[in-house]
């Protein structure tokens, strides 16, 4: 994958991407009424996002319990995506 790197003159190397950050809403009360089918949808919904992250190009950082963190090195993509969600 391809990265724009930036250096500025106090030889620090940047690295411009964008972030996606999502997590479930209510996910602790979801878990305390059914954790077996809290669990099997978010599973479901997690491979979805997956899917979704890299048809735009963008890359699943982490995803932690109810949480997924993505990358995209587009700005253009990471709204392109957001939209699609919306």
């Amino acid at each position: 994958m391809y990265w724009r790197y930036y250096h500025d003159p106090l030889g620090i190397t940047r690295k411009l991407v964008a972030i996606l950050s999502a997590d479930v809403k209510d996910y602790t009360r979801l878990m305390s009424r059914d954790d077996v089918g809290t669990i099997r949808t978010l599973t479901a919904y997690k491979e979805a996002m997956d899917t979704l992250i890299r048809r735009y190009r963008g890359q699943v950082v982490d995803a932690t319990g109810d949480n997924l963190l993505a990358r995209f090195e587009s700005v253009l993509d990471a709204h392109l995506l957001q939209r699609h969600l919306l």
